[in-house]
């Protein structure tokens, strides 16, 4: 069982930058591939970044590369997404999700979100 719980997030300008943390319980954070989701109001849940065990392979959604960065530190079972220039678009609900195997269609574990606001 691992239990992932953000943090980082909320009220930011458009231009601005925050961090948002996850932290995992367990021993085993190091055996799961890390994501991070985000939904916002009327839309689906999509996949921003990922980044493998070690943290020497990443993922980016074309609508944040070259804004965004996922790291991730296994001595402290934690994964980090950097969000700089930030966009009214990037309002949603930020979610942390790790997954074993398998894709990201169906993660093992789910955090339970951060809300994160960008003004205009």
């Amino acid at each position: 069982q691992v239990q992932l719980v953000e943090s980082g997030g909320g009220l930011v300008q458009a231009g601005g930058s925050l961090r948002l943390s996850c932290a995992a319980s367990g021993r085993t954070f190091s055996s799961y591939r890390m994501g991070w989701f985000r939904q916002a109001p009327g839309k689906e849940r999509e996949l921003i970044a990922a980044i493998n065990l070690s943290g020497s392979s990443t993922y980016y959604a074309d609508s944040v590369k070259g804004r965004f960065t996922i790291s991730r530190d296994n001595t402290k079972n934690t994964v980090y997404l950097q969000m700089d220039s930030l966009k009214p678009e990037d309002t949603a609900v930020y979610l942390c999700a790790a997954a074993r195997t398998g894709s990201w269609s169906r993660p093992d574990y789910w955090g339970q979100g951060t809300q994160v606001t960008v003004s205009s």
